[in-house]
């Protein structure tokens, strides 16, 4: 079973605000299907503060070969600086 750490958008908390939450999930499943694990999440919306994940539980997944969209790719790049 291939893995892909990826964003589903959760809902709405007000009129164009999304909320995501960034999870590891089958590739063969759609965008807001069921996930294995919950990382973390990310609020475009708030200025500070709007990306939270589990580097840990990140960096396990990603020695087990899972693919990885570019979105978060970018987002944990921004997190911890080289």
């Amino acid at each position: 079973m291939a893995v892909a750490i990826r964003m589903r958008r959760i809902g709405k908390l007000a009129k164009k605000r999304y909320y995501f939450r960034i999870g590891v999930i089958n590739e063969q499943k759609n965008r807001d299907g069921r996930v294995i694990e919950d990382i973390g999440t990310y609020e475009p919306a708030k200025k500070e503060k709007n990306f939270s994940i589990n580097i840990e539980r990140y960096q396990y997944w990603k020695t087990k070969g899972a693919v990885i969209s570019p979105t978060v790719k970018s987002l944990v790049k921004r997190l911890k600086p080289i």
